[in-house]
């Protein structure tokens, strides 16, 4: 039995989201059966993170558990053969000890979160991108982000389906940037509650809109009620974009 650890790029728009489930398709239930033809073998696909519906991958990592007798080049070729035309990726693909988890072993995740500051349609990124048409002060978005880095109480910000154990966590990141009509929002944690991220990026936009102050934000936070959040993003322009670990995972 060999482990292999997987880095996975996908668009989330066809999907349930990551997790397989029984009513839709998952990117999990599309990898998982990918292997299965390629191997015969109905291995689990244990990932770093979990994802919404609609939201998109470029370098989730993930593992399984394969018998086979298989280079990690071959598994890889296989799959992404498989896998097609589902709009799934196994960008890398390495054997790791057998005790590397994807989930248990990461140490830190990264995502970042799109949006199109115009007015006009989009064509080429339609569902890849979150289109506000009001104006956004990108600046005061970020100056007013850095009331949500540290460690905090994310009640406000959590999903009321989220299974965490505890609304607590610390934000390494949160940095709001503009090139042109395009904004990015970047947020670095150990771990994330469920819609986390959506939460703060929809509040954010609210302070770029002059809607909200940075005061708000700050009373939202504190007030660890959920019926405070101004907005939930949509999935559109979420992207999971870096799982850290903190050991080299190859083990050959």
């Amino acid at each position: 039995m060999t482990r292999f650890a997987f880095t996975v790029e996908f668009d989330g728009r066809p999907f349930m989201g990551w997790q397989r489930q029984a009513h839709g398709p998952s990117v999990q239930q599309a990898i998982e059966d990918a292997i299965h033809a390629v191997t015969g073998e109905r291995a689990i696909l244990h990932a770093a993170g979990r994802t919404d519906a609609g939201v998109h991958g470029l370098a989730m990592r993930a593992h399984a558990d394969v018998e086979k007798p298989l280079t990690p080049f071959r598994l890889m070729e296989a799959i992404n053969a498989k896998l097609r035309p589902h709009p799934v990726a196994i960008l890398a693909c390495e054997e790791v000890a057998p005790d590397w988890h994807a989930r248990f072993s990461c140490t830190g995740r990264a995502y970042i979160y799109r949006i199109a500051n115009r007015r006009a349609p989009l064509t080429l990124e339609s569902g890849l991108a979150w289109r506000v048409i009001q104006p956004l002060d990108a600046d005061a978005m970020h100056d007013a982000a850095q009331i949500l880095v540290g460690h905090h109480d994310f009640t406000t910000f959590r999903s009321v389906h989220c299974q965490a154990a505890s609304p607590l966590k610390s934000l390494a990141m949160l940095n709001v940037s503009r090139e042109g009509d395009r904004i990015a929002i970047r947020a670095e944690a150990r771990s994330f509650l469920h819609h986390q991220v959506r939460s703060m990026v929809g509040c954010l936009a609210m302070v770029g809109m002059g809607r909200w102050s940075a005061e708000d934000l700050r009373d939202a936070l504190e007030a660890r009620d959920r019926a405070r959040l101004a907005l939930n993003a949509p999935p559109d322009g979420l992207y999971f974009v870096r799982a850290d670990y903190s050991s080299a995972v190859v083990t050959s």
